[in-house]
Protein backbone atom coordinates (compact mmCIF):
# COMPACT_ATOMS: atom_id res chain seq x y z
CA UNK A 1 0.00 0.00 0.00
CA UNK A 2 1.17 3.50 -0.75
CA UNK A 3 2.14 6.01 1.92
CA UNK A 4 -0.10 9.06 2.57
CA UNK A 5 2.32 11.24 0.54
CA UNK A 6 2.28 8.77 -2.35
CA UNK A 7 -1.52 8.80 -2.33
CA UNK A 8 -1.52 12.61 -2.46
CA UNK A 9 0.90 12.45 -5.38
CA UNK A 10 -1.31 9.92 -7.16
CA UNK A 11 -4.32 12.22 -6.69
CA UNK A 12 -2.33 15.17 -8.06
CA UNK A 13 -1.24 13.15 -11.09
CA UNK A 14 -4.75 11.85 -11.69
CA UNK A 15 -6.13 15.39 -11.61
CA UNK A 16 -3.49 16.57 -14.10
CA UNK A 17 -4.18 13.59 -16.38
CA UNK A 18 -7.93 14.19 -16.15
CA UNK A 19 -7.41 17.79 -17.26
CA UNK A 20 -5.40 16.68 -20.29
CA UNK A 21 -6.64 14.88 -23.36
CA UNK A 22 -5.32 11.49 -22.23
CA UNK A 23 -7.62 8.62 -23.19
CA UNK A 24 -7.04 6.70 -19.93
CA UNK A 25 -6.23 9.29 -17.23
CA UNK A 26 -6.31 6.86 -14.30
CA UNK A 27 -3.86 4.51 -16.00
CA UNK A 28 -1.69 7.43 -17.09
CA UNK A 29 -1.49 8.64 -13.48
CA UNK A 30 -0.31 5.18 -12.42
CA UNK A 31 2.27 5.20 -15.22
CA UNK A 32 3.53 8.55 -13.97
CA UNK A 33 3.78 7.18 -10.42
CA UNK A 34 5.94 4.32 -11.66
CA UNK A 35 8.06 6.47 -13.97
CA UNK A 36 8.76 9.15 -11.34
CA UNK A 37 8.95 7.01 -8.21
CA UNK A 38 5.69 8.57 -7.01
CA UNK A 39 6.99 12.06 -7.88
CA UNK A 40 10.25 11.64 -5.98
CA UNK A 41 12.53 11.70 -9.04
CA UNK A 42 14.12 15.00 -9.93
CA UNK A 43 12.86 14.70 -13.50
CA UNK A 44 9.23 14.29 -12.41
CA UNK A 45 9.24 16.55 -9.38
CA UNK A 46 11.27 19.50 -10.69
CA UNK A 47 10.75 19.28 -14.46
CA UNK A 48 7.20 17.83 -14.71
CA UNK A 49 8.50 15.11 -17.02
CA UNK A 50 6.29 12.24 -15.92
CA UNK A 51 7.17 9.62 -18.52
CA UNK A 52 10.91 10.03 -19.01
CA UNK A 53 10.15 11.68 -22.35
CA UNK A 54 13.34 12.55 -24.15
CA UNK A 55 13.69 15.69 -26.22
CA UNK A 56 13.48 15.21 -29.97
CA UNK A 57 16.35 16.77 -31.88
CA UNK A 58 14.17 17.01 -35.00
CA UNK A 59 11.25 18.80 -33.35
CA UNK A 60 12.10 20.02 -29.86
CA UNK A 61 9.24 20.98 -27.59
CA UNK A 62 9.56 23.23 -24.58
CA UNK A 63 12.87 23.55 -22.76
CA UNK A 64 15.35 20.75 -22.20
CA UNK A 65 17.24 19.38 -19.23
CA UNK A 66 20.22 17.02 -19.53
CA UNK A 67 20.37 14.32 -16.86
CA UNK A 68 21.89 10.91 -16.21
CA UNK A 69 19.61 7.94 -16.69
CA UNK A 70 19.76 4.16 -16.90
CA UNK A 71 18.62 2.10 -19.84
CA UNK A 72 17.93 -1.64 -19.85
CA UNK A 73 19.78 -2.88 -22.93
CA UNK A 74 18.99 -6.56 -23.35
CA UNK A 75 20.87 -8.34 -20.61
CA UNK A 76 22.36 -5.32 -18.82
CA UNK A 77 21.60 -1.87 -17.51
CA UNK A 78 23.81 0.97 -18.75
CA UNK A 79 24.17 4.52 -17.48
CA UNK A 80 23.93 7.31 -20.04
CA UNK A 81 23.27 11.05 -20.24
CA UNK A 82 20.09 12.04 -22.06
CA UNK A 83 18.24 15.24 -22.91
CA UNK A 84 14.72 15.28 -21.50
CA UNK A 85 11.76 17.61 -22.02
CA UNK A 86 11.14 20.14 -19.23
CA UNK A 87 7.37 20.59 -19.18
CA UNK A 88 5.90 23.82 -17.77
CA UNK A 89 3.10 21.84 -16.06
CA UNK A 90 2.22 18.22 -15.31
CA UNK A 91 -0.95 18.42 -17.39
CA UNK A 92 1.17 19.23 -20.44
CA UNK A 93 3.26 16.11 -19.88
CA UNK A 94 0.10 14.02 -20.27
CA UNK A 95 -1.07 15.99 -23.31
CA UNK A 96 2.28 15.80 -25.08
CA UNK A 97 2.56 12.10 -24.30
CA UNK A 98 -0.73 11.53 -26.13
CA UNK A 99 0.47 13.62 -29.07
CA UNK A 100 3.65 11.57 -29.24
CA UNK A 101 1.73 8.28 -29.23
CA UNK A 102 -0.60 9.59 -31.93
CA UNK A 103 2.28 10.88 -34.05
CA UNK A 104 4.17 7.58 -33.86
CA UNK A 105 1.28 5.13 -34.09
CA UNK A 106 1.97 4.32 -37.74
CA UNK A 107 5.60 3.62 -36.91
CA UNK A 108 4.99 1.53 -33.80
CA UNK A 109 2.07 -0.92 -33.83
CA UNK A 110 2.19 -1.08 -30.02
CA UNK A 111 1.22 2.60 -29.84
CA UNK A 112 -1.59 2.10 -32.35
CA UNK A 113 -2.89 -0.84 -30.29
CA UNK A 114 -2.68 1.26 -27.13
CA UNK A 115 -4.59 4.15 -28.70
CA UNK A 116 -7.36 1.80 -29.82
CA UNK A 117 -7.47 -0.29 -26.63
CA UNK A 118 -10.90 -1.17 -25.31
CA UNK A 119 -9.76 -1.26 -21.67
CA UNK A 120 -7.18 0.57 -19.57
CA UNK A 121 -5.42 -2.76 -19.00
CA UNK A 122 -5.08 -3.36 -22.75
CA UNK A 123 -3.81 0.20 -23.16
CA UNK A 124 -1.03 -0.16 -20.61
CA UNK A 125 0.11 -3.58 -21.75
CA UNK A 126 0.31 -2.38 -25.37
CA UNK A 127 2.03 0.95 -24.74
CA UNK A 128 4.52 -0.60 -22.33
CA UNK A 129 5.83 -3.00 -24.97
CA UNK A 130 7.47 -0.05 -26.74
CA UNK A 131 7.62 2.84 -24.26
CA UNK A 132 10.03 1.35 -21.77
CA UNK A 133 13.04 -0.89 -21.76
CA UNK A 134 11.67 -2.55 -18.60
CA UNK A 135 9.89 -5.73 -19.73
CA UNK A 136 7.83 -5.73 -16.50
CA UNK A 137 6.62 -2.13 -16.84
CA UNK A 138 3.04 -2.94 -17.85
CA UNK A 139 2.55 -5.35 -14.97
CA UNK A 140 4.03 -2.87 -12.48
CA UNK A 141 1.61 -0.16 -13.62
CA UNK A 142 -1.32 -2.57 -13.37
CA UNK A 143 -0.32 -3.36 -9.78
CA UNK A 144 -0.42 0.34 -8.87
CA UNK A 145 -3.77 0.71 -10.63
CA UNK A 146 -5.28 -2.35 -8.92
CA UNK A 147 -4.08 -1.28 -5.48
CA UNK A 148 -5.56 2.21 -5.82
CA UNK A 149 -8.69 1.79 -7.93
CA UNK A 150 -10.85 3.33 -5.20
CA UNK A 151 -8.94 6.62 -5.49
CA UNK A 152 -8.89 6.54 -9.27
CA UNK A 153 -12.53 5.58 -9.79
CA UNK A 154 -14.12 7.19 -6.75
Amino acid sequence: MASPQQLENLKELYEAASNSDHIWPAMAACEACLETGWLTSELGRDYNNLFGQKQSVESPIYTSVRMPTQEDIGDRVVSIWATFVWFPAKMLAFTERMRLLERLQDTYPEYKAALHAATPEDYILSVSKRWSTDPSRGQKVLEIYSAHKSILEG
